[in-house]
């Protein structure tokens, strides 16, 4: 039997799972960042995921691509032709439907075959943008069908889901790497790495988080401190 603590990182080069996997790596023997091209509205993203999956030392990094997913659920993130909603809502226009449910089922696959436990996504409920793929019930349940299908024990881990984004500034700060979330990462839905457009929804909420961990660096970091130690 493999004693081996093997984990699948579904890694997007964005600021929350790349957060991920720069625990993760502290935390596993080994480490495999997947990342999804599904015709994703930045193709950067890809390339900023291949740079980081390999300055940061992942065992390997595997591109899958599901293009399909682009065919199936139009939005602002899958058609160039679709303008990106600016303002937070209930349901933005870029939900993808589906994506986590098949992003995080693929990840099991193939977690499945190269022998790992435990599949981490960034999902996260605290500070998330109204997306119902991203919530814990979906997680869990998923994580059921996922163990009740493939007969074998398998994690879906959330590490972000209960920080909101000063904590998740916190954590990646708590493993050296708050620069580098900082200034090479690609979450802004208008495809600028780094600080991103400042305007769209999700520059909006890494912006807002980054200020607030800023402004009192000591009690976030020793909330996160504590969260990690309970993990």
């Amino acid at each position: 039997m493999n004693s081996k603590r093997i984990a699948v990182v579904v890694f997007s080069g964005g600021q929350d799972s790349t957060t991920c996997l720069v625990q993760a790596l502290q935390q596993f023997d080994e480490v495999h960042a997947l990342t999804f091209d599904y015709g994703q509205r930045h193709s950067q993203e890809i390339e900023v995921a291949k740079i980081l999956a390999k300055q940061l030392g992942a065992t390997a990094h595997k591109i899958m691509d599901v293009a399909l997913l682009n065919e199936l659920s139009p939005s602002a993130l899958t058609r160039d032709s679709i303008p990106v909603d600016t303002g937070l809502k209930d349901l933005p226009n870029t939900f993808v439907p589906g994506r986590n449910i098949l992003f995080l089922t693929l990840a099991g696959i193939y977690a499945y075959q190269i022998g790992a436990q435990t599949v981490i996504t960034g999902v996260c409920e605290t500070d998330y943008s109204g997306y119902p793929d991203c919530r814990n019930d979906f997680v869990q349940a998923l994580e059921k069908a996922l163990v009740l299908g493939m007969d074998r024990p398998l994690e879906l881990r959330t590490p972000l889901m209960w920080l909101d984004k000063a904590e998740t500034w916190g954590l990646a700060d708590h493993y050296g790497a708050l620069a580098l979330v900082r200034d090479e990462t690609l979450t802004c839905y208008n495809g600028q790495i780094g600080s991103g457009c400042g305007e769209c929804p999700a520059c909006q909420l890494r912006a807002n988080g980054l200020a607030q961990y800023q402004a009192d660096k000591a009690t976030y970091l020793e909330q996160v401190k504590h969260k990690c130690e309970l993990d």
